[in-house]
């Protein structure tokens, strides 16, 4: 059998994510040649904050144009870093079973959010997670923080930062679950479009790869995601426009539940949505909600953002 190439990220939670996806293809049809191929990214390479950074696809797109010019097979990434608008020549394959997408709090104290005392240094890259720490206690500290999940979470048990937020689903793939000192419910925390989605891209003309890669391909979450990345797509504002945004699916129903939350940037403000409908209209259902929130001036807050932006850069 032909060996087949996985581009990834070099972080340690990048190549667990592909390492999955190995184990679940090989669980398939053990007999797969598979060969994992490390790439650097302009995001894993830049120091500045991911807010900062004016351009989508940074941890991304140098894996997908290998993808392109046929130097790797097929690529594992966080959907959240794939942009909403793909190139025609691309195509998200495979979406596997998501993981949890909530958010998480770190702190060597163990200490709930509610709990920390006033004036604790909280860091997050997330303008999303900064303005809901924000709205929840804004007696704290939000400072930005670059690194991988592993040197945040050293930042903070050193007591550089009081306290960090991180997807819980990736220190649950890392095996660091014993770090959570508080699991946010979706409903008041909001996570971002995609989290704790595993996506698997490579050539849209590649049919037969296509065909095994749907192999590992669970159907709630690939509905889930295409119901947030259609939201995300549509909505106006931009891309480094803070959107909270989670997709709930019930087989027994066949429904498809989609909430979104946006923020003015000093989160004295907040419209939340919901849309529901069939598990099969995901997208339909992410447009329509998309359109809600255009009729409700999200405009007018992705100006105030990109202005706090501005105020963020000054303290790098």
């Amino acid at each position: 059998m032909t060996r087949l190439r996985i581009g990834t990220r070099g972080s340690s939670l990048a190549v667990k994510q592909t390492e999955l996806v190995i184990a679940a293809l090989l669980k398939k049809e053990p007999s797969m040649d598979l060969q994992l191929v490390e790439i650097s990214t302009k995001g894993d390479v830049e120091n500045r904050p991911l807010f900062a950074m004016d351009e989508k696809g940074i941890f991304e797109k140098e894996i997908d144009k290998s993808v392109i010019d046929g130097k790797i097979d097929f690529a594992v990434h966080s959907l959240k870093d794939i942009p909403s608008e793909l190139p025609e020549d691309l195509a998200i394959a495979s979406i596997p079973k998501r993981a949890k997408p909530n958010d998480v709090l770190v702190n060597s104290q163990k200490l709930p959010l509610k709990d920390l005392p006033t004036g604790s240094v909280v860091g997050t890259s997330s303008l999303r997670r900064a303005v809901q720490v924000i709205r929840l206690r804004s007696d704290l500290e939000v400072r930005p923080i670059r690194g991988n999940v592993e040197t945040r979470i050293k930042k903070t048990l050193n007591g550089e930062y009081d306290a960090i937020i991180l997807a819980e689903a990736g220190l649950n793939r890392l095996s660091m679950r014993g770090n959570i000192s508080e699991r946010f419910r979706i409903s008041s925390f909001v996570p971002a479009p995609g989290q704790g989605i595993i996506a698997v891209t490579c050539r849209s003309d590649k049919l037969s790869l296509i065909s095994t890669l749907e192999r590992i391909e669970d159907y709630e979450s690939r509905q889930q995601a295409m119901a947030e990345r259609s939201l995300t797509r549509n909505i106006q504002g931009g891309c480094r426009f803070p959107v909270g945004a989670i997709a709930t699916t019930n087989p027994n129903t066949n429904e498809l539940r989609l909430h979104a939350s946006v923020f003015s940037s000093d989160g004295s403000e907040n419209i939340r949505l919901k849309e529901t409908g069939s598990i099969a209209d995901a997208t339909k259902i992410g447009n329509k909600l998309a359109d809600r929130l255009n009729q409700m001036g999200v405009e007018k807050l992705a100006t105030e953002w990109r202005n706090a932006i501005k105020q963020w850069n000054r303290r790098l």
